[in-house]
């Protein structure tokens, strides 16, 4: 019997992940708490500091782990890495490794039963129900199978894998809910609501929407435009969120529906600039073009005839360089 048909007859079921249930319900209902407090309480400070951390921990998923580890996109010196590191563990998501291990099985079965937020099951599954349940055996045996080793080659990953309890203790919880209390005496309750858990259900779900996204911002099969909703006044619905599936390493595709554009792709081109960042992969529009165009002549496949327009664009080039 082949491996591929023992997977095959794995179980798809999933079971409840009942921590994980009890965890998420109290972090939800103690920010709420804490969101009112925003109003009516805390001081200007911690909602400064609150807004600053929040968006580092998230550009530490979106530029970190998702861009650079999970995509390797573009190329990101020591310095650049270990600081995104400590952005990531901001996030409170787990360790690099085991983020990108878990994104890379969502890339590899995108919208399939290997997929554990396949996004044919809607947004609640997506974006929630799956966090609250355990991976299939079926799923397991497909994670097993999941190529990590540049990030075992990488030593801040995996110093941060092995300390990740050492460093979640002091970079995301003590030193943030310390600030507020040290420095302008904040009251307690502002601090541990406000600072922690309103700001942790802030960067999970930000975070969540990396993978449920597309169902927020992505066109449903055969969908030019959503003309019959009143969504459509609100998101901005393209097909930039199934491109990322197509092509995963294009460092301009955004998390949240947009592409060339937001705080991300401007954080890795300023780092760009300042020779931290080198590498940065992207695919030109003639190159797309061509592919649309050979998938509409061939009947091939889009993933096919754009792997075969990116490998002709590279070619030259590498030619070019040889000759050089």
């Amino acid at each position: 019997m082949s491996n591929e048909t023992k997977i095959t007859e794995l179980s798809k079921s999933r079971e409840a992940n009942w921590p994980a249930v009890l965890f998420f319900i109290h972090v939800h209902l103690l920010s709420g708490y804490g969101l009112w407090l925003l109003f009516y309480e805390v001081q200007w400070l911690t909602i400064v500091l609150l807004v600053v951390l929040t968006l580092v921990a998230v550009l530490g998923v979106t530029a970190g782990a998702h861009r650079l580890w999970a995509h390797r996109s573009y190329q990101a010196s020591t310095g650049l890495r270990i600081t995104l590191m400590i952005f990531q563990t901001l996030a409170g998501q787990g360790s690099i490794y085991e983020w990108v291990e878990h994104h890379r099985l969502h890339h590899a079965h995108f919208g399939t039963d290997g997929d554990p937020y396949d996004y044919n099951k809607g947004f609640l599954h997506s974006h929630v129900l799956t966090r609250l349940r355990r991976l299939s055996p079926y799923q397991m045996q497909l994670k097993s199978q999941v190529d990590m080793s540049d990030l075992e080659d990488d030593p801040v990953v995996m110093v941060q894998d092995k300390l990740y309890w050492v460093l979640y203790l002091i970079v995301f919880l003590l030193l943030p809910l310390n600030a507020p209390l040290e420095y302008w005496n904040d009251t307690v309750l502002s601090t541990v609501f406000v600072m922690g858990f309103l700001r942790y259900g802030l960067i999970l779900h930000a975070s969540w929407l990396v993978e449920s996204g597309t169902c927020v911002w992505g066109l449903k099969p055969g969908e030019k435009c959503p003309p019959d909703s009143n969504w459509v006044f609100v998101l901005s619905k393209s097909f930039w969120p199934h491109y990322h599936y197509l092509i995963p390493y294009d460092y301009k595709s955004g998390e949240y529906g947009t592409y060339d554009s937001g705080c991300t792709s401007a954080f890795i081109r300023v780092c760009a600039a300042l020779g931290l960042a080198t590498d940065l992969k992207t695919v030109d529009t003639a190159t797309v073009q061509k592919a649309l165009a050979d998938a509409a002549r061939t009947k091939l496949p889009v993933q096919t005839c754009l792997d075969q327009a990116v490998l002709e664009q590279i070619l030259p080039k590498e030619h070019y360089l040889r000759r050089g």
